[in-house]
């Protein structure tokens, strides 16, 4: 028994995408989030598989928990201290932005701001010749 096919070695196909004629050896097959679809195209039409639509199709080991976690013993001595000077725990919260400071009319008490602007100003001689 001989093959099924003909080796189809002067075949002319249509590309499934742009619809210009190929030979049918030249056409690549599309494939899809690991899945052949049935569509020929040639090699300017060809796209190989990304890799990011196949997130979520394998597991990940990616923990996230502590095995022993402890708490958080810096919230106590972060912020205004009873004695008025500033604690120096993680809760310390300083923005550099627009306002400075980062603290508006509303919450003002929630992010004080304890930053210190310093700039100078020089001066440039330009001279041209």
């Amino acid at each position: 028994m001989g093959n099924r096919f003909a080796s189809g070695k002067k075949a002319i196909a249509m590309c499934d995408r742009c619809g210009q004629q190929f030979k049918l050896k030249t056409l690549k097959e599309e494939i899809i989030k690991t899945k052949r679809y049935n569509l020929l195209v040639c090699e300017e039409c060809w796209d190989p598989d990304q890799p990011q639509l196949q997130l979520g199709m394998y597991p990940v080991d990616d923990p996230q928990a502590l095995r022993n976690p402890r708490t958080d013993t810096t919230y106590v001595t972060s912020g205004i201290l009873s004695d008025g000077g500033i604690g120096q725990g993680s809760r310390v919260i300083q923005w550099g932005w627009n306002p400075v400071g980062g603290s508006s009319g509303f919450d003002a008490p929630l992010t004080p701001n304890y930053l210190v602007a310093i700039t100078s100003v020089g001066t440039v001689t330009v001279t041209t010749t």
